[in-house]
């Protein structure tokens, strides 16, 4: 249930269009929280049929113009709900560690490599992180409660991967292989 919630969130930031929103979503919410473009249009739909958006009258109505939508107060209800109500971490889901334990009882020629191409992409997106976060969140930014939290959003993705750069580091050298250098 969350892709609604984070439609509704992008939207109470920024009345957008749907390619407005999924541009939006690949530069920010994505990197948490990642849909297709065709999975954001039909959840707009969705969220227009139960009332919780609308999209905003056309200044001049034109044939094949791109609708802007905006949160209905039923919209901010479902979402300030959603913030409200408790929810338990989920398991999490990994295709690269369900990978490695096939490849513990099938083989797996490839594992080391897939690690090091993994190690690689985590590196890349951990600068990318810290990149936003010096360009983004200097600390003079962080005075505002919603400034705070977003750098926590930001925080947390940094951390986590910290966490996969370690991991991978250390599995390689486990599995006997230097790991490329940073």
């Amino acid at each position: 249930m969350s892709l609604p919630h984070a439609i509704l969130t992008a939207l109470l930031e920024k009345p957008s269009s749907g390619l407005e929103l999924t541009r939006r979503f690949d530069r920010s919410i994505g990197y948490f929280w990642s849909a297709t473009h065709q999975q954001i249009y039909r959840e707009l739909g969705k969220l227009e049929q139960a009332g919780h958006i609308r999209a905003l009258p056309a200044a001049v109505p034109a044939r094949g113009q791109k609708k802007e939508y905006e949160v209905l107060p039923a919209g901010r209800a479902e979402l300030t709900a959603w913030v409200n109500a408790e929810e338990d971490p989920k398991p999490l889901r990994s295709a690269l560690l369900l990978r490695m334990r096939a490849a513990a009882v099938v083989g797996g020629s490839g594992m080391r490599e897939e690690l090091a191409r993994h190690l690689g992409l985590h590196r890349a997106q951990l600068a990318e992180y810290l990149e936003i976060e010096d360009r983004d969140f200097p600390p003079e930014r962080r005075v505002a409660e919603p400034d705070r939290l977003r750098h926590l959003v930001l925080r947390g993705g940094i951390e986590l991967e910290r966490f996969w750069v370690q991991w991978l580091t250390s599995a390689l050298a486990e599995l006997g292989d230097e790991a490329p250098d940073s």
